[in-house]
């Protein structure tokens, strides 16, 4: 079932704990999609990629839900690519995520633009692309959209749903919604909800777009045109947020690019050159309305709201272990947001490990293979593997 193709003694040019040379899946579901704006999607594709091998009794698999840039794209590589998929360090033989163990499901969520039914993609019904008339997506969206492509895989309960950031709080939501539909939740650099600070950054983000000339409401795609502008400020805005005081320090300190001061206004400390060059590479490779719609997402999700604003609430009816990772110099999701649900899940009765990672790389830590962060994550992943068994056993009962 998995559309991985395996390492041969040709393939050389692949890492010896990569997945290889992989392909992605695109997937057609027919039956309507009622969202939480009102509207419905008749009918709509999700774009998958697949690693590993699925067992006899389809007990071993694990969903990675994605952050906000993120998509299905998670190891291994494309023909033709140079650098691996965005959490290579993090999935294939031998690793975290060993995919000799698991079978590992990586997925690009509605509203992306890498596939899946979004903004960039046609409407069936014109023919041309939904651009601003595609609906607005929640988290609780994506899960539900989620839970139809595991009825499609024939996966009754996942291993494990993994997710940092945006899809941090997927695997929280999966675990309120769908809770006999997975054993293991692990959320990290997340939160349950976002904070005023954060909600601000995004509509800052979102402000530099609409407000870019070559925007057109949302119909750029009609002209031709790229709001490149709004989208470079925009992810300029968010790269900020995602590194550290003292990474950034680290990483670039006063430095200037020709070395002395040039009295004008064009890039001169390398801490500029490189937001500007993050910004020239986003804004060539993501759609403006993606960013819009992930971004309220971002801000809408708040499952505690539908329980009295009572997390503990929320979580009293999770039957899934948790793992929470937060990293210290994380300003985005900060490890006091990572806690608050840690508090909730004990409050609630619930099985919960918890571990901070001291590191300098800020929010974009949990992308980086930090020995301390790997060996824990590598231990805690066998914890899951060891389950399986039990899970086998378990997983007879039918829909």
């Amino acid at each position: 079932m998995s559309d991985n193709i395996p390492n041969t003694p040709t393939s050389k040019q692949y890492p010896y704990d990569s997945v290889g040379l992989v392909e992605p899946q695109a997937i057609e579901f027919n039956e309507p999609l009622a969202l939480a704006c009102g509207r419905t999607l008749d009918q709509y594709t999700l774009m998958i990629e697949t690693y590993g091998e699925l067992n006899a009794d389809k007990s071993n698999a694990i969903l990675i839900c994605h952050a906000l840039s993120g998509h299905h794209h998670l190891a291994g590589y494309h023909e033709g690519d140079t650098k691996p998929g965005w959490w290579d360090s993090a999935i294939g033989p031998g690793k975290p995520i060993d995919t000799n163990k698991f079978f590992v499901v990586g997925l690009n969520n509605l509203g992306g633009c890498h596939g899946s039914s979004g903004p960039n993609q046609a409407d069936p019904l014109t023919g041309k692309p939904y651009g601003p008339d595609f609906p607005l997506m929640t988290v609780k969206d994506w899960v539900t959209s989620q839970a139809r492509l595991a009825d499609h895989l024939g996966i009754w309960q996942w291993a494990a749903i993994i997710g940092g950031s945006l899809g941090g709080m997927q695997a929280l939501q999966w675990s309120i919604t769908y809770p006999d539909r997975l054993r293991h939740c692990m959320v990290i650099a997340a939160a349950a909800k976002l904070s005023a600070q954060n909600i601000a950054f995004n509509e800052v983000a979102r402000q530099a777009i609409s407000k870019d000339p070559h925007f057109y409401n949302g119909r750029y795609y009609d002209y031709d045109a790229v709001p490149k502008t709004g989208l470079m400020l925009a992810r300029m805005v968010g790269h900020i947020t995602y590194l550290s005081d003292d990474g950034m320090r680290e990483k670039f300190g006063r430095e200037m690019s020709a070395g002395k001061l040039m009295f004008d206004f064009n890039p001169q400390f390398e801490v500029e050159s490189y937001l500007q060059y993050q910004g020239e590479r986003f804004s060539t490779s993501f759609d403006a309305n993606t960013y819009l719609l992930m971004t309220k997402a971002l801000d809408y999700f708040d499952p505690a709201s539908e329980f009295n604003h009572d997390l503990s609430l929320a979580l009293k009816h999770v039957t899934a272990k948790f793992m929470l990772i937060a990293f210290t110099t994380d300003w985005r999701f900060a490890p006091e947001r990572s806690r608050e649900i840690l508090d909730a899940l004990m409050d609630a009765g619930k099985d919960v490990s918890y571990t901070e990672i001291d590191s300098p790389q800020g929010h974009d830590a949990f992308l980086i293979p930090i020995p301390r962060y790997m060996e824990i994550f590598h231990a805690y992943m066998g914890r899951i593997a060891t389950d399986i068994p039990a899970l086998a056993q378990e997983n007879t009962h039918a829909r």
